[in-house]
C-alpha cells in the first residue's frame, strides 16, 4: 500500500477483475499507517516503507500541511509526528490551533483525534482541556452517546443519527486524557459510552454502524466494517481498560470471531489469504445507501418507528473488495508486539502508567 515515489500510502487496493488495484493516495490513510508503524521494529519500518524512515514520510506531510483546511488531516498529522519522535511539532500544533478545535463545528471523530494528538504531543494544554470539554459535555447522558457533529446541529432528517467510529474514537481519546489529566469526568463519560456499544454488540459480534443519539438504540446496523471488529473497537476499549476502566475482552473477542467467521456469508470470512487483504465491508445488497437513509428518516418522524421488511428486501452479504491502509495502522496501533503501559508526567506532577502510542 505504500507508494515510495510520493511518500505516502494509498488511498485504497480495490479487486478489479482478476486484479488488484492501487488508487490515489491520502494524507489522512499515511498519517495513520505512522502511528500503527510507530511501536513496530526498525527493521519492519525500512521493509514497508521502501527504506525510508518514518520521520522522512512525516516530513513529506508537513511540507504542505499548512494548505489543508481539514481539523482530522492535521491532527493525525501531529498525532503521528509525535508518536514517531519526530521533534519539534510546535508548526503542526499551531496548524491544529488555527483551525479551532473548540469552537466551530467539527465532527466528533476530529475532536476526538485532536484531543489524543494533543495528549501525545503534550504543551497546549488550555486548548486540549476545552476539546475534552466539548467531547464530555456532547455525550448524551440518557443514551450514553456521542454525536456525529459538534458544535451545529446538521440536517434535521439526519440528526439524530450517529455512528460507531462516533463512539469508538471519543472512548479512546477521552481514555487518554483521563491518564494525564486525572479528570474523572472523562473517564466515567469513556466508560458509559463503551458499555452502551458492548451492550448493543450484535449477537455474533457484529458492530452496528449506525445508532440513534437520542435513545442509544441501532438504527440501522450494516454495513459491518473488518476495520471496527479487529480494529477500532480494540483500540478504545484497551485504552480503556489500560487506564483502570471496566475490561471488555469478551466483547472484543466476540468482534474479531464475526470477522473469522460470519454469518452474513456463510460462515466465510473478509481475511482473504489468496489476496493477503481485508475485504472492507459487508453490507446489504441494495441500490446505494438505501435503507440507512429510509430508517433516518423514519427514526427522525418518530424515535421507534423502523420500516419494516429491511432485513427480508435488501439482506446482508454483499462484500465490499477494497482494503484501505488506516485499517491496517489502527490494527498495529491496537495490538503493538509490545502492548503494555509506559509512564508518562501527568499535569499534576506525578507518574501515570498510560496506554502505549
Amino acid at each position: 500500500m505504500y507508494r515510495p515515489d510520493q511518500q505516502a500510502f494509498v488511498f485504497r487496493l480495490r479487486r478489479q477483475g482478476k486484479r488488484i488495484v492501487e488508487e490515489g493516495v491520502s494524507r489522512r490513510y499515511t498519517a495513520i499507517a505512522l502511528i500503527g508503524l510507530a511501536g513496530e521494529s526498525t527493521l519492519d519500518k525500512e521493509v514497508i516503507l521502501a527504506g525510508s524512515d518514518p520521520r522522512d514520510v512525516i516530513a513529506r506531510l508537513c511540507a504542505d500541511v499548512g494548505t489543508t483546511r481539514n481539523l482530522g488531516d492535521a491532527a493525525l498529522t501531529l498525532w503521528a509526528a509525535a508518536a514517531n519522535d519526530f521533534g519539534d511539532c510546535e508548526a503542526l500544533r499551531q496548524k491544529v490551533l488555527e483551525l479551532e478545535p473548540i469552537v466551530a463545528g467539527h465532527p466528533i471523530v476530529e475532536l476526538a483525534w485532536t484531543l489524543a494528538a494533543l495528549c501525545v504531543s503534550g504543551e497546549a494544554h488550555a486548548v486540549r482541556d476545552r476539546i475534552a470539554e466539548r467531547l464530555i459535555t456532547a455525550l448524551n447522558m440518557r443514551s450514553a452517546l456521542f454525536p456525529h457533529v459538534a458544535g451545529e446541529s446538521g440536517p434535521r432528517l439526519r440528526r439524530h443519527v450517529c455512528c460507531f467510529a462516533d463512539q469508538v474514537y471519543p472512548i479512546h481519546a477521552l481514555s487518554h486524557y483521563y491518564s494525564v489529566t486525572g479528570d474523572k469526568r472523562a473517564l466515567h463519560a469513556a466508560e458509559l459510552c463503551a458499555t452502551r456499544i458492548c451492550r448493543e454488540q450484535g449477537d455474533a459480534g457484529q458492530w452496528w454502524w449506525h445508532y440513534d443519539y437520542r435513545s442509544g438504540n441501532v438504527l440501522e446496523g450494516y454495513p459491518v466494517y473488518a476495520v471496527h471488529q479487529d480494529a477500532m473497537a480494540p483500540m478504545a476499549l484497551f485504552a480503556l481498560r489500560a487506564v483502570g476502566g471496566p475490561d471488555f475482552t469478551d466483547a472484543v473477542g466476540s468482534g474479531v470471531a464475526w470477522l473469522a467467521k460470519s454469518p452474513e456469508l456463510g460462515g466465510r470470512s473478509l481475511v482473504d489469504t489468496s489476496a493477503d487483504l481485508i475485504w472492507r465491508k459487508v453490507a446489504r445488497r441494495e441500490p446505494g445507501k438505501l435503507t440507512r437513509y429510509v430508517q433516518a428518516i423514519a427514526t427522525g418522524a418518530s424515535p421507534s418507528l423502523r420500516v419494516p421488511g429491511m432485513d427480508v428486501l435488501f439482506s446482508p452479504g454483499a462484500v465490499d473488495f477494497e482494503d484501505r491502509p488506516y485499517h491496517l495502522g489502527w490494527f498495529l496501533y491496537a495490538w503493538r508486539k509490545n502492548r503494555g503501559e509506559k509512564k508518562q508526567t501527568t499535569d499534576r506532577g506525578t507518574t501515570a502508567r498510560v496506554p502505549e502510542d
